[in-house]
């Protein structure tokens, strides 16, 4: 069934909201952002916003997730994942990470990461939303971990699901290292840093 017109511009302004939304709590945090700010951000109604939203803790529930498909698409879509090796595959996902850190602070900025610095305590409904879509990206990772793993023979310690877990851990790191340094230089010598350690893992495998 073909959705109305008004269903669509509904659709359209919900997403106008989430976007802003997105890109007001990766500037200025949660305590900062005011419903009025994305509502001007968004052009549309505080009543809009409403209908769509009952909370501003609502809203920022769902720009978790919207923030989670939009990197999904990202990571999806990357250059990298067309290589056949899985080792250079996940060679490739730290040094398209390290692409990225480019512009403003805010426009490389992980939402999830920057909602449960400030929100992981006050508000549980948030966190609980987060962390399965923060392991979800782990879990992309691990793939190529674990491909990597069966395909070489890397130190008899690599656990793929823990080093995917720390390679997110020193993301996160390095993304809050890059706002205190007001640029992402330091972030990009992180990355650097776990790069080789992750060729170090592999170094005596065969390819």
């Amino acid at each position: 069934m073909e959705k109305t017109a008004k269903q669509l511009a509904g659709e359209q302004t919900r997403a106008n909201l989430l976007d802003a939304a997105l890109m007001a709590l990766r500037q200025k945090g949660y305590a900062a952002t005011t419903v009025d700010d994305v509502c001007r951000a968004a052009a549309v109604t505080k009543g809009s916003f409403f209908h769509h939203f009952s909370s501003k803790e609502a809203l920022a529930t769902a720009a978790a997730q919207h923030f989670a498909d939009f990197a999904d698409r990202i990571f999806r879509d990357a250059p990298y994942q067309r290589l056949p090796d899985p080792l250079d595959r996940l060679l490739g996902y730290v040094d398209f990470r390290i692409a990225l850190l480019q512009g403003p602070i805010h426009q490389y900025a992980c939402l999830h990461g920057t909602l449960l610095q400030e929100m992981y305590e006050s508000h549980p409904a948030v966190r609980e939303t987060i962390e399965p879509l923060m392991f979800q990206h782990v879990a992309m990772i691990e793939r190529d971990v674990a491909a990597a793993v069966a395909a070489r023979e890397p130190r008899p310690d690599v656990d793929p699901h823990t080093l995917s877990v720390h390679m997110q851990t020193v993301l996160q790191g390095a993304l809050i290292y890059a706002k205190a340094a007001n640029g992402p230089a330091v972030a990009i010598e992180s990355l650097r840093h776990l790069r080789r350690y992750i060729e170090l893992l592999f170094s005596s495998s065969p390819p």
